[in-house]
C-alpha cells in the first residue's frame, strides 16, 4: 500500500464526518461559486451589448448545459467507481477507471465539435429568425462546442483528484480558469486596448480561453504529482467491464444533467412564444440561481467520495452521518437563497442592465421560481446518495420527475391559463413531485442495502 493510498484511507475512516465534509466540500463550493460568478459576469457584460444579446446566449444555453452534462456525468461515474474501488482496496480497478476517463473525455469532445461545426445555425433557428440573434448565437455556440475539449478533460482531472480525497487542487484549477474568464470578458466583448471588439462572440472566446488555462493547470497537477490513483496510457485498451461500471453511474448522471438541458430547451420554446424579454429574464434567472445551487453541488462533490468510500468499506455509521450533515447544509444554503430572491428581486435584476419590461416580468418570476429552492435542497442531496452507491438510475428518475415530467407539462398547461406566471410556478410544483419520489426511493435503498452495511 503506497503512502498516498494510506493517507486517503486514514482521512476517510478516521476524520470526524462533519470536519471531513467541511474539508472536502469548501474547496468544491468555492470552485462552484467561481464558476457561477463567471457565468453571471458573462451575462452582465453581454447585457450591456443589448437585450437581444442576452436572448442569444439564453437560446444556446441548453447545448452548453449539455456539454457540461456529458463532462460532469462522465466524471461522476469515474469518481464514484474510483471511490468505491479504493474503499474496497481494489486498486488496479481504480487505476483502470482513471485511465478510461481521458478516452471518454476525448470522445465527448468529438461529438460536440461536430455538432457545432455542422448544426449550430440550424439549432438556433428552431427558436428565432431574428437576424442579430441567429448570427451571434450561432457563432457563440460554434466556438464553445469546438473548444469544449478543454472542459471535457479538465472535469476528468478534477473528478479524479476529488475521488482520492484531494479537493484543493480542483478548486485551484477552477479558480484560475474562472478568474481568467472574468478578466478576458470585457476585453473581448468591448474591445479594450489591443483586443478586438467582438460583442457576444467575445464572451465565447473568453470562456474557451479560461477553460484552456484550467485544462493546462489541471493536467500538469494530475500527471506531475503522485496520487492514490496511477494513470497509464501505455498499452491501454478499453475494457468492457470498466466501461460498464463507469456508465452504470455515468449514463444516468449524464441523462440526469442533460434533462436540465432538455428542460431549458422546452421552456425556451414555451416562453419564447409569449415574449423574447421573458427569454432574457429566464436566462438571467438561471445565472442567478446558480449562486444558490452551485454551493449545494459543491457539498455533493465533497460528500460523494466520502459516501462512496464508506459504502465500499461497509461503514453505515459514517455513511449516514455524512448524508444527514449534507442535507442540513443544503437546507441552510437554499433557505438563504429563497429569502434573498423574495426580498431583493429588483436589485438582482438591476445587475443585468434590466429594461422596464424586464423588471415588470422578472420581479414576479424570481419570487415564484425561488419557492422551489427549499424542496430542491432535499432532492439534490438525496440524488447524490444514489450516485455514491452505484444506483445512478434512481437519480435519473428523480431528475426526470423534477425537471422534465413535472416542469414542462405543467408549464405548457399552466401558461394557457395563467400566462408566464404558470411557467414560473411549474418549477415549485415539479419539486414537490420529485420530493415525494425521492423519499420513497431512499426508503427502498435504505432497507435493501444501507441498513445492513
Amino acid at each position: 500500500m503506497t503512502d498516498e493510498i494510506q493517507k486517503t484511507e486514514n482521512k476517510m475512516t478516521d476524520t470526524p464526518t462533519g470536519k471531513l465534509l467541511f474539508m472536502m466540500s469548501w474547496p468544491a463550493i468555492l470552485s462552484m461559486i467561481i464558476q457561477a460568478m463567471y457565468n453571471i459576469v458573462d451575462t452582465i457584460f453581454v447585457s450591456y451589448v443589448g437585450e437581444q444579446a442576452v436572448a442569444a446566449v439564453t437560446y444556446i444555453f441548453p447545448i452548453n448545459m449539455l456539454m457540461i452534462s456529458f463532462a460532469v456525468g462522465t466524471g461522476v461515474g469515474i469518481n464514484s467507481l474510483i471511490s468505491r474501488r479504493l474503499g474496497a482496496r481494489r486498486y488496479d480497478e481504480a487505476n483502470d477507471a482513471a485511465s478510461h476517463g481521458y478516452m471518454l473525455g476525448v470522445c465527448n469532445w468529438i461529438a460536440f465539435a461536430l455538432f457545432g461545426i455542422f448544426f449550430a445555425g440550424a439549432f438556433v433557428r428552431l427558436f428565432t429568425q431574428t437576424p442579430y440573434i441567429v448570427e451571434n448565437a450561432t457563432l457563440y455556440l460554434r466556438i464553445t462546442s469546438i473548444g469544449c475539449l478543454f472542459i471535457m478533460i479538465q472535469v476528468i482531472n478534477e473528478k479524479l483528484l476529488q475521488a482520492t480525497g484531494n479537493m484543493i487542487l480542483p478548486m485551484v484549477c477552477s479558480l484560475t480558469g474562472g478568474i481568467m474568464n472574468i478578466i478576458l470578458d470585457p476585453l473581448f466583448i468591448f474591445g479594450i486596448g489591443p483586443f478586438p471588439e467582438m460583442g457576444v462572440t467575445g464572451a465565447a472566446v473568453a470562456t474557451v480561453l479560461g477553460q484552456l488555462l484550467s485544462f493546462i493547470l489541471g493536467t500538469a497537477l494530475v500527471f506531475g504529482r503522485e496520487h492514490a490513483v496511477k494513470i497509464t496510457f501505455k498499452g491501454f485498451r478499453p475494457k468492457k467491464t470498466i466501461l460498464k461500471d463507469i456508465y452504470g453511474v455515468a449514463a444516468p448522471a449524464i441523462l440526469m444533467q442533460a434533462i436540465g438541458s432538455v428542460m431549458n430547451f422546452g421552456m425556451n420554446m414555451i416562453i419564447g412564444k409569449i415574449s423574447e424579454t421573458a427569454i432574457a429574464v429566464f436566462g438571467v434567472y438561471f445565472r442567478l440561481q446558480s449562486f444558490i445551487f452551485m454551493p449545494v453541488i459543491g457539498i455533493n462533490q465533497g460528500s460523494l467520495p466520502i459516501l462512496g468510500f464508506n459504502y465500499g468499506a461497509r461503514n453505515k455509521e459514517r455513511f449516514m452521518s455524512t448524508y444527514k450533515k449534507s442535507i442540513l447544509a443544503a437546507f441552510i444554503i437554499m433557505g438563504i437563497g429563497f429569502i434573498i430572491f423574495q426580498l431583493f428581486p429588483r436589485e438582482l435584476l438591476s445587475i443585468f442592465n434590466a429594461s422596464d419590461e424586464m423588471y415588470e416580468i422578472g420581479e414576479h418570476a424570481l419570487r415564484l421560481i425561488s419557492i422551489c429552492f427549499i424542496p430542491a435542497a432535499y432532492g439534490v442531496t438525496t440524488s447524490n446518495v444514489f450516485q455514491a452507491t452505484g444506483h445512478g438510475t434512481l437519480s435519473l428518475w428523480s431528475s426526470l420527475i423534477r425537471q422534465l415530467v413535472g416542469i414542462l407539462p405543467l408549464a405548457f398547461i399552466l401558461t394557457r391559463y395563467y400566462g408566464l406566471d404558470g411557467a414560473w410556478a411549474s418549477f415549485a410544483l415539479a419539486e414537490v413531485l420529485g420530493t415525494i419520489y425521492l423519499i420513497s426511493a431512499f426508503i427502498w435503498l435504505y432497507k435493501k442495502e444501507i441498513r445492513d452495511l
